[in-house]
């Protein structure tokens, strides 16, 4: 089967490398392109375009690809059977949909109808899902409303973050591509509209997201911590600067605190949230220092019982 590609970040390398492994022909790699990256802002391919580049692929990266009759001409001259994308960060637009027989196939990180959008492992952990995983999609005009053709679960494991999770959903969806791939062609995968009146969003995250909401309880406030590393994370302020909590876990024990109230039990540094709740706080991150334990927070900054996290300067 002659393939198109189309990625662009490290989630989509596996599937890349997985069909280039398994004798797929794949005739280009589409990618965003360079940009300027780090320090010193230099321009970095993405890690689609490095891997593309290890296997010798022929790799092309337009600016736009909605009114672009060059790139129109070459997919065209390319016939493929497929395109496949996983993470191109471009809407498909409605020529390209039409022109492979087998489709254009998306790898998307979540089973849907859950958590349609940018985001869906970021809102999985954060929502507290216990079970997450990965589905192959003939896309159509909508967003990630196609049918579904494949399916895998993973589990979402207790110290698990979005960091940790990504890995290996790729691993996971990498294989379920090429047995969705195998199974159009032999006919055994068939696709199957997706229950739109099940479906969730993933939206893009912003950096309000990780502002901590004390009112929430501490097991959702654990949640979008995991969830929305490593940004927006989870943030607040403390004396009416910007503090960053890196780990922490709902308190088994905890005194009765008002939202955001500070309490220091031993070498615990403690939070109250809602519902009665507390949160214990393991390490953190103040602006323009160093990140610390608990144990360094407490013996640099020496909070006082009865301050609150979150207020402002002043207040």
């Amino acid at each position: 089967m002659d393939l198109i590609f189309c990625g662009t970040p490290e989630f989509a390398v596996p599937t890349l490398e997985k069909l280039v492994a398994t004798g797929f022909a794949l005739k280009l790699v589409v990618t965003q392109p360079d940009r300027p990256s780090g320090r010193g802002m230099t321009m970095t391919a993405s890690p689609v375009k490095q891997a593309a580049l290890r296997h010798g692929l022929p790799v092309t990266q337009p600016e736009r690809i909605k009114n672009n009759p060059e790139f129109r001409s070459l997919l065209e001259s390319l016939r493929p059977a497929a395109i496949v994308v996983v993470g191109y960060g471009r809407i498909i637009p409605g020529w390209m949909l039409a022109l492979p027989p087998r489709g254009n196939i998306n790898l998307h990180a979540s089973l849907l109808p859950r958590y349609r959008g940018a985001a869906p492992v970021q809102w999985s952990i954060a929502g507290g899902d216990a079970v997450t995983g990965v589905s192959t999609m003939r896309i159509d005009a909508g967003l990630d409303t196609g049918p579904v053709l494949l399916q895998q679960p993973e589990a979402i494991r207790e110290d698990d973050t979005s960091v940790t999770l990504w890995p290996r959903l790729a691993g996971i969806g990498a294989a379920l591509m090429v047995e969705t791939l195998r199974g159009l062609e032999s006919g055994t995968v068939r696709p199957i509209p997706q229950d739109s009146s099940q479906a969730t969003l993933a939206p893009i995250l912003r950096k309000e997201d990780g502002r901590i909401d004390f009112a929430r309880d501490a097991v959702e406030i654990c949640n979008r911590l995991r969830g929305f590393q490593p940004w927006p994370g989870a943030h607040t302020s403390f004396r009416g600067n910007q503090l960053a909590w890196m780990q922490a876990r709902p308190a088994q024990t905890a005194p009765a605190l008002a939202p955001g109230e500070i309490a220091l039990d031993g070498s615990r540094l403690l939070a109250g949230c809602g519902g009665g709740s507390a949160v214990e706080i393991a390490e953190l991150h103040p602006a323009a220092k160093r990140r610390m334990t608990a144990i360094q927070f407490i013996s640099g900054y020496r909070p006082q019982a009865g301050e609150v996290f979150g207020q402002q300067a002043g207040a």
